[in-house]
């Protein structure tokens, strides 16, 4: 197994041997399903938050008084059946959205995700990334060269290269992103990923 490799002007190079339990494994949508559902749901903050009618301010003084209006009684006038007053059952903001997944799992559903793109054509490394100028200019006739214009374009790091993630950050639709931190997510929701040629090695090393 092969994935394509070019340089720095989009001219095509010797491709690099990529290892088959890693981007060769049969699809299992259910798991990357689950994988991607627990990611989004531990990015979820409990933001939303209503009052209740113990915790609005204002004054406390009794509505109308308790017999002879023809009325319900009442107190003040928070309770929430009234307009301005508090939310009987609303959210209370301590709500806890996450989930968990084992670490066979987790690495199981980062390999499908690999899988998945180099089953698409869409993994190719770059030689000589980490010589380019830091400059926006630069990356963007990149990615005219290998012809991904208007894709979502992800460049996989074996560490942090301050370079290239200044050449990358202000692209439209390029990001940079450490080997070891990816995720099915995030790759799933990149169009290409462009690796460099050591960000390879440290894949198949952990």
């Amino acid at each position: 197994m092969e994935i394509n490799c070019f340089d720095t002007t989009g001219k095509k190079l010797k491709g690099i041997s990529v290892s088959k339990a890693i981007f060769g494994l049969k699809p299992n949508d259910k798991l990357l399903a689950q994988a991607i559902r627990v990611y989004l749901s531990n990015q979820r903050r409990a933001n939303a938050k209503a009052k209740k009618r113990g915790e609005i301010r204002g004054s406390r003084r009794k509505i109308w008084r308790q017999k002879g209006t023809g009325r319900a009684r009442h107190g003040d006038k928070y309770a929430p059946i009234f307009v301005g007053g508090g939310v009987a059952h609303g959210p209370k903001g301590d709500q806890n959205f996450s989930l968990s997944l084992s670490q066979k799992m987790r690495h199981r559903a980062l390999l499908l995700a690999l899988s998945a793109k180099f089953n698409q054509n869409q993994i190719l490394a770059i030689k000589g990334l980490d010589n380019l100028e830091p400059k926006t200019k630069n990356f963007a006739q990149l990615i005219q060269a290998l012809k991904l214009n208007d894709k979502k374009v992800a460049f996989v790091l074996p560490k942090k290269e301050e370079k290239i993630t200044q050449g990358v950050k202000n692209l439209a639709k390029g990001r940079a992103v450490l080997v070891n931190l990816l995720n099915p997510y995030q790759i799933l929701a990149q169009d290409y990923l462009v690796f460099m040629p050591e960000a390879i090695s440290v894949l198949n090393e952990t």
